[in-house]
């Protein structure tokens, strides 16, 4: 469990690898759950807890990210995008880019960064320093382009990298040591991403979420976010290259890897 200023937050493991993240807030008594591959572990965390869920916000339509809402819906509010209502579970608040709403007590801001899927959005409380982000990106990494182009993701790299430095990046999976060993086959002699790969290997080792990270570690160390990084471009010997064509390069690597 995390503890911020404004809230509490817990990191659920679900399915084989996939991350809920349970926020309450002391003050007003509220929780809230972002996304919800699997009831089970879910329901234990509120139990063990005592909490009740207020609302159940969701990033996008895959199946690991919204196979529980029904079960844990109760009484809750059920948040998600409008452009991907046609695909979700039944939504009571439709939210966009640019939106703000209320949760856990929190101001939180709506950012559309579809490319993983088109109406993926990530949930922003700059209160609490919380972003949660799902499978755009991810620790040392972004998700596969099922549906967007990598101009797409790019584009919505560049929304989450602009959030202040100190913003815990909430993602979907335990992906990290596998995106760790990609970045280092791109970047091996970044000090940074040296030292980060040590204490991934040591928290895997002991049984230990890499989910969240920090923002300022991620634009250090993932590659997806340095696509317009001088360094990190002539590393690549892609100096003269556009940010867009980096990124998709890096994405087809990825792929490959």
């Amino acid at each position: 469990m995390t503890k911020t200023s404004a809230v509490e937050l817990v990191v659920v493991p679900c399915l084989a690898d996939n991350y809920a993240f349970l926020i309450h807030n002391d003050d007003t008594g509220e929780t809230a759950l972002v996304d919800a591959p699997e009831a089970a572990p879910i329901q234990a965390e509120l139990t063990a807890r005592g909490w009740t869920l207020d609302d159940i916000t969701i990033t996008h339509h895959h199946p690991d990210h919204i196979g529980a809402v029904d079960h844990l819906r109760g009484t809750a509010r059920v948040i998600g995008a409008k452009a991907d209502a046609h695909r979700l579970p039944k939504l009571d608040v439709e939210v966009a880019e640019g939106d703000q709403i209320t949760v856990c007590g929190q101001q939180t801001h709506i950012l559309d960064v579809s490319g993983h899927t088109i109406g993926h959005i990530a949930l922003h409380m700059p209160g609490a320093a919380l972003a949660f982000t799902a499978d755009s990106l991810m620790a040392l990494g972004c998700g596969r382009l099922f549906e967007g182009t990598p101009a797409q993701m790019w584009d919505s790299m560049q929304k989450l990298r602009a959030l202040p430095d100190d913003t815990l990046i909430c993602s979907g999976h335990e992906y990290t040591a596998a995106n760790a060993r990609f970045a280092a086959s791109l970047d091996p002699d970044n000090p940074d991403l040296i030292s980060r790969i040590t204490r991934i290997e040591a928290a895997r080792a002991a049984g230990q979420p890499t989910v969240p990270s920090t923002l300022s570690e991620e634009r250090r160390t993932n590659p997806f976010l340095r696509a317009d990084v001088p360094a990190f471009k002539a590393t690549l010997g892609m100096g003269d290259v556009s940010a867009v064509d980096v990124f998709t390069f890096v994405r087809a690597q990825k792929d490959k890897f």
